[in-house]
């Protein structure tokens, strides 16, 4: 497999009234084309700063990322992303979002109807097209989430970024969506990286899973392969030994190689001690 995706020492420090604060160090990573990439760690391990690096929102202080051997250095239709809020205008219709971003890529490009058939294509890949003339009011939060991704996928991005797309979502919509994911990529073929906080789902979606250190001057930690051959079924993988195997990897990595240690207040402190002297 070739790579499409370089990232290369990034280091990443910002300005604070207490002096830089190092966010990122030495973080380096290559990523193949049509492979999904999980990034995982706790909280402020800096795993959108990452994402934001790759989608030309920040400039990393040192190092840098290339994209088919080009630096990428500012935003680009070629790095879709999809956040946890959906982002869609509420006052435009499903159909009208996606149609913002084809108007965007291909307005030049496309005719009237050529744009037509590909807004329609891509609510059809999530399966929208049914509701694509209703309102981001009148659809459900797993319905936005659908139209948000339709919105990314029709750019035709090289790199689908995804920053925990399914985390405000109830779990039986959150396992939809995945199913729903994996049939897309499958389909496209697409090169993704994705934050999440799921363990299963990491281990559900992914190629690899890159697991990173605490912050700050968070780094990759360990990087896991995931060799479940797909398509994916997550009852009967329920049952596999290799994916207990491979949760409990990163499990291992989260809650015993970078365990977080929470500060004492004096409250808790205090509780603390009541319930050493009740013992």
């Amino acid at each position: 497999m070739s790579v499409l995706l370089d990232i290369s020492h990034i280091d990443m420090v910002f300005p604070t009234p207490k002096g830089p604060f190092t966010a990122l160090s030495d973080v380096s990573l290559k990523i193949n084309k049509g492979e999904f990439v999980s990034l995982i760690g706790h909280s402020g391990c800096g795993k959108s700063t990452v994402l934001n690096v790759v989608a030309g929102l920040y400039q990393a202080s040192s190092g840098g990322v290339l994209l088919n051997g080009k630096e990428v250095n500012e935003p680009g239709p070629e790095r879709a992303v999809v956040f946890q809020n959906h982002s869609l205008l509420p006052w435009l219709s499903a159909y009208q979002n996606v149609e913002l971003a084809v108007d965007q890529v291909f307005g030049k490009d496309k005719t009237k109807a050529e744009k037509k058939d590909w807004i329609e294509h891509n609510l059809q890949l999530v399966h929208m097209d049914h509701a694509m003339h209703k309102l981001p009011g009148e659809i459900s939060g797993g319905m936005k989430q659908r139209v948000g991704i339709a919105r990314a996928l029709a750019m035709q991005p090289e790199v689908l970024l995804m920053d925990e797309p399914f985390g405000a979502l109830d779990a039986l919509t959150r396992a939809h969506m995945q199913d729903s994911l994996m049939e897309i990529q499958a389909e496209l073929n697409n090169t993704v990286i994705m934050i999440t906080h799921d363990v299963d789902e990491a281990v559900l979606l992914s190629d690899r899973i890159v697991m990173m250190t605490n912050g700050p001057s968070a780094t990759v930690g360990e990087i896991l392969d995931v060799n479940l051959e797909r398509p994916r079924d997550r009852l009967a993988l329920a049952e596999d030994s290799e994916y207990t195997r491979l949760r409990s990897e990163v499990l291992k990595f989260l809650y015993e190689k970078q365990r977080k240690v929470e500060p004492i207040t004096k409250g808790s402190e205090t509780r603390n001690k009541k319930k050493t002297e009740a013992a």
